[in-house]
């Protein structure tokens, strides 16, 4: 079992939607723990991935399907049993941990202290929702009269772009996988991924993404790159 990073940078404003909003607040809604910190689902990172790789291999010339079969490897296929699962499992992307960790280590201590003594907390879960996001609004035009169209209005909250956001990625694979080419896919559909959330065909959710890796006793190193040139190579021949 390898165990590699995601990081996501966001480059834009994004929505990691949930799907509703809060009645007479907001239509859309952010995804959010119970601190109230953003993040985006694992199992909708891998589907935006899945989308990326399908994208690139719809491009790539591959008689003899090596590519598609390190794609069905990492990725599995639909109707997967226990041999052909996805290899692959992708966690939440979260804010950094020690920062969720001093957070979560402080609403503790306020909420023991709000107990014993009826202490009011200083911070909250809708405070740090509000430091690290901030509202967007809308409206539809017509296209006849040019003017807003009645009932049109939406809001949604973004979260605010420079934020850095990881997720970890496990991958087991099998003695028979070819794991060079299961890696390249991984990279160059990292690489690909710009767009993330709700309304990122209308340009929202621009984001960077990059793979990394730690070795044993060693920091994180960014091995994009190295595993970009191996695609770039096998793809040319």
């Amino acid at each position: 079992m390898s165990v590699y990073t995601l990081k996501i940078k966001l480059l834009s404003d994004t929505t990691f939607g949930r799907g509703d909003g809060v009645a007479g607040l907001i239509d859309q809604e952010v995804e959010h723990d119970p601190y109230g910190f953003p993040y985006l689902r694992g199992r909708t990172l891998k589907g935006l991935l899945s989308e990326e790789c399908d994208n690139l291999l719809c491009l790539i010339p591959d008689p003899n399907q090596h590519w598609l079969n390190a794609r069905n490897s990492l990725l599995g296929t639909a109707g997967s049993t226990i041999e052909t699962q996805s290899r692959m499992h992708v966690g939440d992307a979260c804010l950094p941990e020690d920062l969720r960790q001093a957070v979560r280590l402080q609403f503790e201590q306020e909420e023991d202290a709000e107990k014993q003594r009826s202490i009011p907390r200083s911070i909250t879960d809708k405070d740090i929702l509000s430091s690290l996001t901030t509202f967007r609004r809308q409206t539809a035009i017509d296209s006849k009269n040019c003017v807003a169209k009645d009932k049109s209005l939406r809001s949604s909250r973004v979260v605010l772009r420079e934020l850095c956001f990881t997720a970890p990625i496990t991958l087991n694979l099998k003695p028979s996988d070819d794991s060079e080419k299961i890696l390249a896919l991984l990279a160059v559909s990292v690489l690909a991924l710009r767009r993330v959330g709700s309304g990122r065909n209308r340009g929202r959710g621009h984001v960077k993404c990059t793979l990394w890796q730690k070795e044993k006793n060693q920091e994180l190193e960014e091995i994009t790159t190295k595993h970009l040139r191996y695609f770039e190579q096998e793809t040319k021949a």
